[in-house]
């Protein structure tokens, strides 16, 4: 069964996490075209990686740096590829910390503007049919990158790490996908109209959160909370089937700082999965999610709990409205009394006080601005 289920080595085949980021990097400009989506036993990427080390000595004696490729353009380009692949809530993270590290400015609403603009037009797993390799064999990244080119969604003029423009590199690919295939579709006609990664904001994220937003029938719930201060309490919960269609489950206290890190929830979100109320349940968190969640989710909710977010105010019962239509998710309490909560919230004891997760904690910034460790907290 497992050799059937996972026929080879490499990461998972869906576009999840790390599909998502060695994808997105093509379009970044920091690796070969059409290098991230082969199988990994193949001997096409053994003559990938032969050629990328090739690549990489030419840009070094060329003195092409990543601070030459990483631009606020190039990543535009990435996250266009991200949207347009349906790729992971990961990306979210990992780009706004990838930008901090650059220098570059980057921030969370820019990828909802992104999104706006840019159609998913990849029939991928986890919302989708396809895998790598079939995404591999119908064109491709290059693929997708042109049409994006095409429709003005992508910067031509951005530099690679082969040391041509990206324009250049993709002057030979077709502009518009094989009919043979069904995995890439045209732009005229996408599988979604616009991007998947969906920035929502309200009194429980108020710095911002990410949902995932392909493949689900009903894009917004309103229902009673269900709190949780931890992952493990919330598994519990759902495999002793003690949640309900309509729930908004809550799981707090796992974030940045009160996780420590961020420790991905996909096993409730499997669970939910598995006992049929993916469409049903919506579950909110400040921690994050694997590449393969898919259902009513919501991540990265800052500010997380631990620093006393509004999500840590959230009592049993308490009406939660998740809207991804309308970009809003709003803890229906009225004011007051979220204010009188909040005097009597007290940030609970550090699960580390010493060592590494200790020091880690203490310096992690908000998942808004990457979950990084050396951010300036007086910087806007």
């Amino acid at each position: 069964i497992e050799k059937n289920a996972c026929p080879t080595v490499g990461a998972c085949g869906g576009q999840y996490t790390a599909n998502t980021m060695s994808s997105s990097f093509e379009a970044l400009g920091m690796s070969l075209l059409g290098s991230s989506q082969m199988a990994a036993p193949d001997p096409e990427k053994a003559d990938s990686a032969a050629e990328s080390a090739r690549v990489l000595v030419a840009a070094v004696k060329a003195n092409l740096r990543p601070r030459d490729i990483i631009t606020r353009k190039s990543i535009e380009n990435a996250v266009a590829l991200v949207m347009a692949t349906g790729g992971s809530t990961n990306a979210v993270l990992h780009y706004l910390a990838i930008a901090h590290a650059a220098g570059v400015r980057w921030a969370i609403d820019d990828f909802e503007r992104v999104r706006r603009k840019v159609p998913v037009l990849c029939d991928l797993k986890p919302s989708g049919r396809y895998v790598a390799v079939d995404f591999h064999r119908a064109g491709g990244v290059p693929q997708v990158l042109r049409i994006l080119l095409e429709h003005g969604v992508l910067h031509g003029e951005c530099m690679t790490i082969h040391g041509k423009t990206m324009a250049e590199m993709l002057k030979d690919v077709p502009a518009e996908p094989r009919t043979d295939q069904d995995v890439i579709r045209p732009w005229s006609r996408p599988m979604y109209r616009q991007g998947h990664l969906a920035i929502l904001r309200g009194n429980l994220a108020t710095e911002g959160c990410v949902a995932k937003i392909t493949g689900l029938k009903n894009l917004s719930i309103t229902g009673p909370a269900r709190v949780f201060d931890s992952e493990s309490a919330c598994m519990k919960a759902i495999l002793a089937k003690k949640i309900r269609p309509g729930d908004v489950i809550v799981i707090r206290y796992e974030g940045p700082k009160g996780g420590p890190g961020m420790q991905e929830m996909l096993a409730p979100t499997s669970a939910l999965i598995g006992q049929g109320l993916g469409e049903s349940v919506g579950l909110l968190t400040d921690g994050r999610f694997s590449g393969g969640t898919w259902g009513m989710v919501v991540g990265h909710v800052a500010p997380e709990a631990y620093v006393g977010g509004t999500i840590a105010l959230v009592k049993q019962g308490d009406s939660i409205t998740i809207d991804a239509r309308k970009r809003r998710i709003q803890l229906n309490v009225p004011a007051k009394q979220l204010a009188a909560r909040r005097k009597k919230w007290r940030a609970p004891k550090p699960r580390y006080t010493r060592g590494l997760l200790a020091k880690y904690m203490r310096l992690v910034s908000t998942a808004s601005r990457g979950a990084v460790t050396d951010w300036d907290p007086a910087r806007p």
